[in-house]
């Protein structure tokens, strides 16, 4: 957790270095659709459905210049995803991320208001998982365990995942934000990638409402 916090630090820091003009900052949240991408190497690739969960994301705004900012945070995110068999066996995951993200924005004016934006960007990201229950149903029962983070055999994910997100909405002149974003994981989250046969990934829509001060 030190580490995380640190790292967060670190990249406030660096994108209040690069800023030409005063530095905002701003929280936002909202909802997340979250499920996961199986790449195999033989076979069809399972389809999961998405579950609802949700994030929280506090970042800096750094103008680099008139039109562009990076935007630096810290984000608790909830991710998984739901899988049904043709036995109506459902399988579903919840899990709650740290994740630090460094976007990069551009702002486009808009004829509607002083100080109206339209906002596009993009840019990486590094999660750390430190939470989330597996959940089985299958004939009405319902089974649920701790999911367990790391990289040995009898683990269910990685701990750590890296991936890159796009985000657009509006930004007011008072501040108030509305914006959607899409989180795209490039890191195989099964543990000792198994056997190194496939890939499974998360993909995140999330929706989110929010204030830049």
């Amino acid at each position: 957790m030190k580490k995380v916090i640190i790292l967060a630090i670190a990249s406030l820091i660096g994108g209040a270095s690069y800023a030409q003009s005063t530095v905002k900052f701003g929280l936002k949240g909202g909802v997340s659709l979250p499920k996961y991408q199986f790449k195999q190497v033989d076979g069809k690739d399972p389809d999961t459905k998405t579950t609802t969960n949700f994030h929280v994301t506090g970042y800096a705004d750094a103008p680099l210049s008139s039109m562009f900012s990076i935007q630096p945070g810290i984000s608790l995110q909830g991710k998984g995803g739901k899988y049904i068999d043709n036995n109506n066996l459902q399988a579903e995951q919840n899990t709650l991320w740290i994740e630090v993200p460094v976007n990069f924005v551009a702002k486009l004016p808009l004829g509607t208001g002083k100080g109206t934006n339209l906002f596009l960007g993009a840019g990486p990201y590094a999660g750390f998982g430190i939470s989330g229950e597996n959940k089985l149903t299958t004939n009405n029962a319902e089974t649920k365990s701790d999911i367990s983070f790391g990289d040995d055999s009898g683990d269910n994910l990685k701990g750590t995942d890296f991936g890159v997100n796009f985000l657009g909405g509006f930004q007011m002149g008072s501040g108030f934000t509305l914006g959607a974003g899409y989180g795209m994981g490039l890191t195989d989250l099964r543990p000792g990638g198994s056997g190194g046969n496939g890939k499974q990934t998360n993909r995140v829509w999330s929706f989110s409402a929010g204030f830049l001060f």
